[in-house]
């Protein structure tokens, strides 16, 4: 295998400025998502059932797309032509899950709504893994914590301005944040759907045109010596642990959060109310700062783990995460939610890059699309199992109080960290 130039700052920018789109869509979908699916009908508990999509999604097409990108070879390279496919195919649904009501009048619309939300996650998971891979591709080992950062820095741009949009329309510009009558989204949210689709293609289209793949020989050498070899580095088993608590509690947040917080601080669980609606808007610019946090924070990890390492980092940022999630049991006010959302956001930033920047200099390059793709399982099968636990929990053990599960998403968090100190890593020199 010939040896990988370093790139320069904004050769890094353009081919992760993607992200950016594919972000902004995905934080559309989590801030808005339940609300959405309770405004068409679905009950709390069954919440989690719905938010399966997602990861199962994830889980099926992930490696797939990884396999078959690390095959193929067109015009546009072998990641790019999934970036442009993935694009198209999440534009339309982003266009389509608001307007479930006026889809039909025989199914119900919260089915016809979580229909467009495994669209949306199938064709957002086309996407994502390639880019995943690319960064891996194209950067040497010790550009990698920077290469992963960068994405790190521009889903948060991107996730900030998508979960803050429907905010923004409605208490800015005046839009309407009802719905005409019960059932129907607001239309502050479904401009924002609308919004969000231009946005992802534009982002994508633009690292397709700026970023050239390395062509097929660039590989062979490795080709060569690695034809026999499909071995699971031991670093992503150890990872997978770390991985598992991880998303185990995000997925608690992005599904419990709207719920929580209209709940305690706004004393409705009714979502036809204009203080249920009131509180998602509000969990939108939440979401939005633990987003923006993880864009700042994407700037500091490769000075951080060139000083302390990237799993002392990646510790750290998880320990502060779950100690932000059990502060949610002593906030007094909805405002001041936005400091517990600090901390999420250093461990979600960490999340975005560090677990990747440890795994990818041990996977053969040759072999990086299916790896990532592998390793996307981490992700999913906690999003997964938490889908199918995470409302027979909230009923039994949580006291029905969607407020615990975001406690018991701290716990988890901690317990990630412990993990993260047994991982062990291939080390290479950051370069900044």
């Amino acid at each position: 295998m010939k040896v990988k130039p370093h790139l320069s700052f904004w050769q890094i920018w353009n081919m992760s400025f993607g992200f950016l789109g594919i972000q902004f869509g995905f934080a559309l979908q989590n801030a808005n998502a339940s609300r959405i699916l309770q405004t068409f009908g679905a009950d709390v508990h069954h919440l989690p059932w719905f938010w399966l999509v997602a990861p199962i999604t994830g889980m099926i097409i992930q490696p797939i797309i990884g396999y078959f990108s690390d095959k193929t070879w067109t015009r546009l390279g072998r990641r790019r032509p999934y970036f442009l496919v993935g694009a198209i195919l999440t534009s339309i649904a982003l266009v389509l899950m608001p307007n479930a009501p006026h889809l039909t009048n025989i199914i119900a619309p919260m089915f016809i709504g979580g229909g467009m939300l495994m669209i949306m996650d199938a064709s957002i998971n086309i996407s994502m893994e390639p880019f995943r891979a690319l960064v891996a591709d194209k950067l040497p080992d010790e550009q990698l914590t920077l290469g992963f950062s960068m994405q790190t820095l521009l889903i948060g741009i991107g996730a900030v301005v998508g979960s803050w949009l429907p905010y923004i329309l409605g208490n800015w510009f005046g839009v309407a944040t009802e719905g005409e009558h019960a059932g129907l989204v607001p239309p502050n949210v479904t401009y924002s759907f609308y919004f969000g689709a231009f946005v992802l293609f534009s982002a994508i289209l633009w690292t397709i045109i700026k970023t050239k793949e390395y062509p097929p020989d660039f590989y062979e050498a490795e080709v060569k010596e690695e034809k026999t070899k499909f071995r699971i580095p031991k670093t992503m088993i150890q990872l997978l642990v770390v991985q598992f608590f991880s998303w185990f509690a995000l997925f608690s947040m992005w599904v419990f959060t709207t719920p929580a917080v209209a709940e305690r601080f706004y004393g409705t669980t009714d979502p036809n109310t204009a203080a249920f609606q009131e509180a998602g808007n509000w969990v939108g610019i939440l979401f939005g700062v633990y987003n923006g946090i993880s864009a700042v924070i994407a700037l500091t990890l490769p000075l951080m783990a060139k000083r302390i390492g990237r799993r002392a980092t990646h510790a750290s940022a998880l320990i502060i995460g779950g100690l932000s999630f059990l502060s949610f049991a002593i906030i007094p006010s909805s405002n001041m939610l936005v400091l517990p959302m600090i901390g999420i956001g250093v461990a979600w930033g960490s999340i975005l890059a560090m677990p990747y920047a440890m795994l990818a200099n041990s996977i053969p390059a040759k072999q990086m699309g299916v790896f990532m793709g592998l390793f996307n399982m981490s992700i999913t099968i906690p999003q997964i199992v938490n889908g199918i636990t995470g409302g027979y929990i909230l009923q039994h053990f949580l006291n029905n109080k969607p407020l615990n599960s975001l406690l018991l998403a701290g716990v988890f968090m901690i317990i990630a960290a412990f993990f993260t100190f047994l991982v062990k890593e291939k080390h290479q020199p950051e370069k900044l």
